[in-house]
């Protein structure tokens, strides 16, 4: 896999990983009990940006070496992936 095939692979599997960590340990200001004026009570009570990002890297690079030692040893690359839309192109 050539180096910017694997980087973008990696910027998706980090972009999706960040979503799912975001609410990991989340603590709103409804929960804490003390609501700043002008926001609402499900907005988080403190940032966890580093955190986050911390967590975010660690597990998609746990998930970016699991996809890299399964195309380099398995033999599964980008094109063994589902094909989601149709390709026209091979009908007549």
């Amino acid at each position: 896999m050539a180096f910017l095939s694997g980087f973008a692979v990696y910027f998706i599997i980090w972009w999706l990983t960040l979503f799912a960590v975001l609410p990991i340990g989340l603590r709103t200001q409804g929960e804490e009990g003390v609501i700043v004026p002008g926001t609402v009570e499900s907005a988080p009570a403190r940032f966890r940006g580093v955190r986050v990002l911390l967590i975010t890297t660690l597990v998609s690079g746990l998930i970016y070496g699991a996809w890299y030692l399964a195309s380099k040893f398995l033999g599964f690359s980008l094109s063994s992936l589902p094909q989601i839309v149709p390709d026209f192109r091979s009908q007549g």
